[in-house]
């Protein structure tokens, strides 16, 4: 039986074996094992490798020149290559840009939790109504939401003013529902950003009530002073919400400071404790896993310990009619020195918690600075001292006065040329404090106004209902919650805050199960709502989802160049480039309620005819025009795509900003610091 191929050049090992058992071989074998005794070497050159070979055999052919120097090739080969990569990769992470965090790549979507969804029946919204449309927040792309106050409190001012800042008031639900809520979310990767009251508490907070009785401890809690009980004016300072700043205490005998409700009293921040105390409640929410913090009302954290007199704007009006905030210029009670040394301190304590990856804390600042910018400006951070993320932008809340491409472009401006270099921008149009732009530019200008928003560079934030194109309800005498509507009713802020139009069904879906709601039901809800909308290709929430996932898949859109490039009574005209992308996007506005022609044939990076890649108008999708006869419709924006390998800021600076310059190497798909 043939048990196996005999390999011509195996010989058996003769000090192993008998030699009568030596096995003879024919002439030509012996000749084979002579030369093999000779030449041992060259004996193996013509053995041709078989598999399962003993190591001597395979060591004779590797020290051969024919396997030895391909193989030293390949090694060094490889050696180089692997420099090469590690070289490569140094290079790049030292050439890309700053990743975005996960506040700069999507808009922040606030929350007015009693109008969001109420899911018990008793017409306010709640936590658990939140956690039942997380799938909205999916659906539009959001990764970030703001809720206002939802802490225990007697609702004097509707949340902002906290009895209790470490428990949930049991109108919106319980501590285990926050939990649940926040653990949804995380799943779903979206980000909370609590709203943060640091500047007063509501008078049945327990250290008011133990500063009142004169405990020792928390005696100079808040800012007291010496008044006459029959007239408690120790000086001219008014609230925000109208009439002196100063109640009399009885149980103390002195005067305190608010500078809101008389439910509000001012924390006295200069106070150490107090300065603990707060640090210890934002690690006491930190700690939970939220977010980052809105930060309420900054600019009246101090106010002047001399507490002398306010000028007033009107020199000659009596004193005794002064009784608005507009009535005095606020040198002593907004803005006071300290103020920004107490937000680094803040921010460095949300740092600790900012060093695991991707676990960055958020931190925004509320200031209505007006006409004085340059305030705002100082909310940001330095090169030297990190502060907040950014400042709300409030400036396009003044965009109904005027809507025109000139004034947009002014508001527009009036940020970017004043923001310190390198940081990022946010725009916002409405909140729970103010009008809904829907109603105070008017709804033919709310698709417009959205894609402005979401095609400019920086965070935008979204109130409730924007993405929807709610509007504000009229608000009778009778049916004023809000207690500033109560001193005055033109200034109620109910009209805003009326409930999310979910679908057309009972209370809009608001409250499906009983005939409650905390305010009306805007009439428009039948048409105006999520549901009727989703399944609506040209409503104005498909056009905001479908702007929002674009502007997040687009560099150009949010994080390239911003440029102005044409402006006038009507329009209002901007590129978006980035450097070595040859796509880039022209956004055309018309804030006017006439059509318009744009003639825009100056503007060499373009293309001589352009395409609309959206609409406001959905029938214009896809449209081609000449750049020198760029046609909208009353109050129509247009978003261009075009390729260029041209870039207009390359020669127009000054009407060019951008946050951080970054490159693209198109044919490798690399973003660089240039």
């Amino acid at each position: 039986m043939d048990l196996g191929t005999r390999n011509a050049g195996f010989q058996e090992d003769k000090s192993e074996e008998p030699t009568a058992q030596i096995t003879k071989f024919d002439s030509e074998e012996k000749s084979d094992a002579m030369s093999l005794k000779l030449d041992t070497v060259e004996e193996y050159n013509q053995i041709k490798p078989y598999a399962g070979m003993p190591k001597e055999v395979l060591l004779l052919y590797s020290s051969q020149a024919r396997y030895k120097v391909p193989r030293e090739i390949l090694f060094w080969l490889t050696v180089a290559c692997t420099l090469a990569l590690v070289a490569l990769t140094i290079t790049v992470i030292a050439l890309s840009p700053r990743c975005l965090s996960w506040w700069q790549m999507s808009p922040v979507y606030q929350i007015y939790p009693r109008s969001f969804k109420d899911s018990d029946g008793d017409g306010v919204g709640d936590l658990k109504g939140i956690l039942e449309q997380l799938d909205h927040f999916d659906y539009l792309n959001i990764k970030a939401v703001w809720i206002s106050p939802f802490y225990r409190s007697p609702m004097k001012d509707f949340g902002y003013d906290v009895e209790d800042f470490r428990d949930i008031d049991p109108l919106f639900g319980t501590m285990q529902d926050f939990e649940e809520l926040l653990a949804e979310m995380h799943k779903r990767d979206l980000k909370l950003i609590m709203d943060f009251i640091p500047n007063h508490t509501s008078d049945k907070h327990r250290w008011f009530n133990l500063s009142r009785s004169g405990d020792p401890q928390y005696r100079d809690y808040y800012v007291w002073t010496d008044c006459n009980a029959s007239n408690p004016k120790p000086n001219n300072w008014v609230s925000i919400f109208g009439n002196s700043s100063w109640s009399y205490d009885k149980v103390r005998g002195q005067c305190y400071y608010h500078q809101f409700l008389k439910e509000q009293p001012d924390l006295n921040l200069r106070n150490p404790h107090v300065r603990k105390e707060i640090s210890d409640l934002i690690h006491f929410w930190l700690e939970k896993g939220v977010d980052g913090f809105r930060m309420d009302a900054v600019k009246h954290i101090f106010e002047a310990e001399h507490l002398r007199d306010e000028p007033q704007v009107d020199p000659d009006k009596p004193p005794e009619e002064i009784t608005t905030e507009w009535d005095l210029h606020h040198d002593y009670t907004t803005t006071q020195v300290g103020l920004h040394d107490l937000l680094r301190e803040w921010r460095a304590e949300m740092d600790i918690y900012s060093r695991e990856p991707g676990r960055y804390r958020f931190l925004v600042t509320e200031s209505y600075d007006y006409h004085e910018i340059e305030k705002t400006m100082m909310y940001y951070s330095t090169p030297l001292v990190k502060e907040g993320d950014f400042p709300f932008n409030f400036y396009l809340l003044d965009l109904p006065q005027n809507t025109s491409g000139l004034w947009a472009k002014h508001l527009i401006d009036l940020w970017m040329s004043n923001m310190p270099n390198g940081q990022w921008a946010n725009w916002v149009v409405g909140n729970h404090d103010r009008l809904r732009i829907g109603t105070s530019a008017g709804p033919s200008f709310i698709r417009t106004i959205n894609m402005m928003l979401l095609s400019l560079p920086g965070t935008v934030t979204t109130y409730y209902g924007e993405e929807i194109g709610m509007q504000n309800i009229n608000i009778t005498q009778d049916q004023v919650q809000d207690p500033a509507g109560r001193y005055n009713v033109s200034l109620s802020r109910d009209p805003q805050r009326s409930p999310m139009q979910w679908s057309d069904d009972m209370n809009a879906g608001f409250n499906p199960k009983t005939n409650l709601t905390w305010l009306p039901i805007h009439p428009d809800y039948k048409t105006v709502n999520v549901e009727a909308q989703m399944n609506d290709a040209s409503s104005v929430l498909a056009q905001y989802r479908y702007l929002n996932i674009l502007r997040e898949s687009e560099m150009p859109l949010h994080r390239g160049w911003f440029c102005h490039v044409h402006a006038d009574a009507r329009v209002f005209s901007y590129l978006r480039e980035l450097d070595g992308l040859s796509r880039a996007f022209l956004v055309v506005l018309n804030f006017d309620n006439e059509p318009a022609v744009t003639d825009l044939s100056s503007i060499m990076e373009l293309p001589s005819q352009v395409n609309v890649l959206v609409s406001t108008v959905h029938t214009n999708k896809g449209k081609s025009m000449p750049k020198s006869q760029i046609q909208t419709e009353a109050g129509e924006g247009l978003l261009i795509q075009f390729s260029s390998n041209m870039k207009f800021n390359h020669n127009h600076k000054e009407q060019c900003y951008i946050s951080e310059k970054a490159c693209y190497l198109e044919a490798m798909g690399i973003l660089y610091k240039c």
